[in-house]
């Protein structure tokens, strides 16, 4: 494998890793802790709150250190630093010591994205297919959550959950040093100060803050649809697959590939399922984009959406499986749309930093969706989500369809502020 390769690969990596590491607490909250520790899940739930405000809040100065320093070096502290977090994590005996380690995993996950995500859409071309595939792997990451979390919880116990992927974040921390550490020495020396950009004329500017408002305002509630499927998919299941799960998990013990009594891993297998299967769809996005922008795509992602979300209510076991696999296909299809369009409009040399803003954003609310999953679930259940999301979904596509056709650039601004 050639160093450009690796270089994608290790990019691909980080963003498995943080996804992983944020919902880790997801199933150990709906699994285990709300046993062990005698909490209820809603209330488990606000102790990870401060984690995602985090997530969003440090995206922009990430971001901004990320221009003005080295997005290789910021990328090096995101896997040392998350690493080590969690595994302080894993020591955690109360609720408020997981509140506060949880916290600091926030801090460092909040790198990634606006730092990644501006080395993947400068490095390489086919823009929309390379946001595609770095979302998959995030998407996997999503999968991977439920799946080796609800593993340890009935083999090692929900901290080893957080130490081994602690232990995996540090040794990829060596080999993404190793790799660019020529690249963050160079970012280091102090760099000619950028000229003045040349003012826009009034149509495209227009232009664009008619586009930027769309697209703050899609990610703010697909943000949403994102937190409250992701997050609660594992209690979900929990509550709606149990029938299921113990006849996997019976069927299982009969071919002795489970140990008896394995419930919990095995919801946490059919949520791995669901997500993994359902991560394939910003491949397809990921090349429509390319093809075809980004307004039919996202239209025809939040008619998707809609659809399922509106059919889940009252369902269980396979027919929810189903279900359930559909709507995300949608909350999936979409995490690649905005991403393309900021990478289409923002200039180079503050790309990171407007990324920082799309994910302060888009994680301040994915950390204020967390009291609405609590607040819905104990007082409704999740049938009223389900509609919630439905109607989320729809606001998004009246939102797109005023997207016009094509997307204002960089190198379009040029001309007109020249005549």
């Amino acid at each position: 494998m050639n160093r450009d390769r690796l270089y994608f690969l290790l990019l691909n990596i980080g963003h498995f890793m943080d996804h992983l590491f944020t919902l880790i607490f997801a199933s150990v909250a709906a699994l285990a802790l709300h046993k062990e520790w005698g909490v209820g899940y809603a209330e488990l739930l606000a102790y990870a709150t401060p984690g995602f405000f985090a997530f969003g809040l440090f995206s922009l100065p990430a971001g901004w250190l990320a221009d003005r320093w080295s997005r290789d070096g910021m990328m090096t502290v995101f896997f040392f630093g998350i690493g080590l977090a969690a595994i302080a994590t894993s020591f955690a005996a109360t609720p408020l010591q997981i509140g506060a380690g949880l916290f600091v995993i926030g801090m460092f996950a909040a790198i990634y994205h606006p730092v990644g995500l501006a080395i993947v859409t400068m490095k390489w071309r086919n823009t929309g297919m390379r946001i595609a595939v770095n979302g998959v792997w995030g998407n996997l990451g999503v999968a991977f959550a439920a799946l080796i979390t609800g593993y340890l919880i009935d083999h090692g116990g929900w901290r080893m959950a957080f130490v081994l992927p602690g232990i995996v974040s540090i040794l990829f921390g060596f080999a993404y040093a190793a790799l660019r550490w020529e690249g963050i020495r160079a970012d280091g020396v102090p760099k000619t100060p950028a000229a003045p950009a040349a003012p826009m004329a009034p149509d495209y500017k227009a232009l664009l803050i008619r586009v930027s408002v769309i697209v703050f305002l899609t990610t703010a509630v697909s943000s949403i649809i994102f937190q409250s499927t992701t997050f609660a998919l594992p209690k979900i299941f929990d509550e709606r697959l149990g029938d299921l799960a113990t006849q996997l998990t019976a069927w299982f013990d009969q071919l002795a590939l489970a140990a008896r009594g394995d419930v919990a891993t095995v919801v946490g297998m059919m949520a791995f399922v669901v997500f993994t299967v359902a991560s394939m769809a910003q491949l397809v996005v990921g090349a429509l984009l390319d093809r075809i922008g980004p307004r039919r795509v996202f239209m025809t992602v939040a008619v998707i959406q809609i659809v399922f979300f509106a059919a889940m209510p009252g369902l269980t076991d396979g027919v929810a499986l189903a279900v359930a696999l559909g709507f995300m296909l949608g909350a999936f299809g979409q995490i690649p749309i905005n991403d393309y369009m900021i990478g289409k409009m923002a200039s180079g040399p503050a790309r990171a930093r407007i990324y920082g803003v799309r994910y302060v954003v888009s994680f301040t609310v994915l950390a204020a969706a967390l009291p609405l999953i609590a607040l819905v679930h104990s007082n409704w259940g999740f049938d009223v989500l389900f509609v919630i999301l439905a109607i989320a979904a729809a606001i998004i596509f009246c939102a797109v369809w005023i997207l016009p056709k094509q997307l204002p650039t960089p190198e379009q601004a040029a001309p007109a502020a020249a005549e």
